[in-house]
């Protein structure tokens, strides 16, 4: 057996995750875990990196000799270096504000079909291409040579090593997905210097080996190499998804919730535009074809708000609550900023008609509700606009371990769920990672490799569908 030490951030915290893979087995183990704490300072909100790499520093202390580090995270947010190659300040972070209203300045050169026909990507106001829109004129943008999405700037600091891997360069709206190459055309009509970024990276690629100063600071005996994973954390928990055949959609859950296909091939109709969905980029030539839904954001928000409070109980109590009674829309950008997330859901119920929540099980009960009403959505719209059929439902990450959300989602969709692996975006990392040294296959064999290895629960759908088409027919009157 070999073992693979998985860098995994997200947006509430980060984790460092020993994959432990043999001829057929496949055994996970976290090493540490860290809170990844956003900062308001005067100019914004902006993520603590260098906390960060002191936790990802600890948890490979913590992992012990390793065959090899792979680094995935969330996607579109990005380190400046100069010419020195030193940061310049902390990344912002995509709930900033800067790029309020910076889309209709984009559109006015690239109107936004012509956009979407370029790049395939949903419109989100964080996308990168945004947020160096907003960027433009700033003194650190104006010094910088050097851009490094966030995962990609960790194994900077580890290696010394600069690239930009491919699955996480797909999310700046600057990748052509049918070639898999940079939109030349859209930044020169955008002034977006793409000399900026360093070589594109495949998944599985060579990034390094650990820096003498890190073997030192970790305790660890090289050379160590870094191998580049899916390293946005969704290509990686998809890579993990333990499907059979072709005829299954996926939904990531955790903070966001990302519901779609496994595609061949880009969809890039104005349909598809009208829709909200994207085109990011996954292994072996596929296409994570989704919609981004706000996830258990909402109910992290609320749970915030309350003071902690112990979830299961909640959770108990939101499952005797009434379902369906109130539904929001859970894609709703309204939702996006954080703060005061129980009175924006009982004040966008009270503004469509429906009855308010009011205690933390109604409004709870509203939200896990919601998800479910936006997971059916997304995956019969993804269905229809890929042509693509649908047997089975995955749902993989945080959100396995909800198990009312879980048979929600299976009642929604009128389809099975299978839920798990919950660690799939570190299982995901870990699989590219034993793939280099010839432990795993191909994407099939390492899916069936989890199939055998992990644990997965079976929703059956139940209750009547027409409930929920009438929640749904809600949602569109609004």
């Amino acid at each position: 057996m070999k073992s693979y030490a998985a860098v995994d951030l997200g947006a509430s915290s980060g984790r460092v995750m020993v994959g432990r893979v043999g001829p057929d087995s496949l055994e996970l183990s976290e090493a540490h875990r860290f809170p990844n704490r956003p900062v308001r300072v005067p100019e914004g909100l902006r993520w603590d990196v260098l906390g960060l790499y002191a936790g990802v520093l600890d948890g490979l202390r913590a992992a012990g000799q390793v065959d090899s580090v792979g680094i995935d995270s969330w996607a579109v947010d990005y380190g400046l270096l100069d010419a020195d190659g030193a940061l310049l300040g902390n990344p912002v972070h995509y709930r900033d504000s800067r790029t309020e209203g910076v889309a209709e300045q984009v559109w006015a050169t690239v109107p936004a079909e012509e956009l979407y026909a370029a790049t395939g990507l949903q419109y989100a106001p964080f996308n990168t291409l945004y947020q160096l829109t907003a960027a433009r004129g700033s003194a650190q943008l104006a010094y910088a040579k050097r851009l490094l999405l966030v995962p990609d700037l960790l194994a900077y600091w580890l290696t010394g090593e600069q690239g930009t891997e491919l699955t996480n360069a797909s999310t700046t709206q600057l990748i052509d997905p049918r070639t898999r190459n940079w939109s030349y055309d859209v930044a020169s009509r955008l002034g977006i210097d793409l000399d900026l970024f360093a070589p594109l990276r495949q998944p599985g690629d060579f990034a390094g080996v650990l820096r003498g100063e890190v073997l030192e600071e970790t305790g660890l005996s090289g050379p160590v190499p870094v191998t580049a994973v899916g390293s946005h954390d969704t290509a990686s928990a998809v890579a993990a998804v333990p499907a059979e055949g072709e005829r299954f959609a996926y939904i990531c859950t955790g903070t966001w919730s990302l519901a779609g296909l496994e595609l061949g091939a880009p969809v890039l109709t104005e349909e598809s535009r009208a829709a909200n969905f994207t085109n990011e980029l996954g292994l072996d030539g596929t296409v994570r074809y989704l919609r981004n839904i706000m996830g258990l954001w909402l109910l992290q928000e609320c749970v915030r708000a309350w003071g902690e409070p112990d979830l299961g109980a909640l959770l108990l109590d939101a499952s005797k609550v009434p379902a369906l009674r109130s539904v929001v829309d859970a894609g709703d950008a309204a939702f996006l900023a954080p703060g005061r997330m129980p009175e924006r859901i009982a004040e966008a119920c009270r503004a469509s008609g429906q009855p308010v929540p009011a205690s933390p099980a109604e409004i709870t009960r509203c939200i896990l509700d919601s998800l479910a009403l936006a997971h059916r959505r997304a995956v019969r719209d993804a269905e229809r606009l890929a042509d693509h059929p649908v047997d089975v439902v995955h749902v993989v990450g945080g959100g396995t371990r909800n198990a009312l959300l879980c048979q929600l989602t299976a009642d929604a969709c009128g389809l099975p769920v299978v839920a798990g692996p919950t660690e799939a975006a570190a299982l995901g990392n870990v699989l590219v990672q034993a793939r280099t040294h010839g432990l795993v296959g191909d994407l099939g064999d390492g899916r069936r490799l989890l199939t055998r290895t992990q644990p997965l629960t079976r929703y059956e759908p139940r209750g009547d569908a027409a409930r929920w088409s009438e929640a749904e027919a809600r949602l569109t009157r609004w």
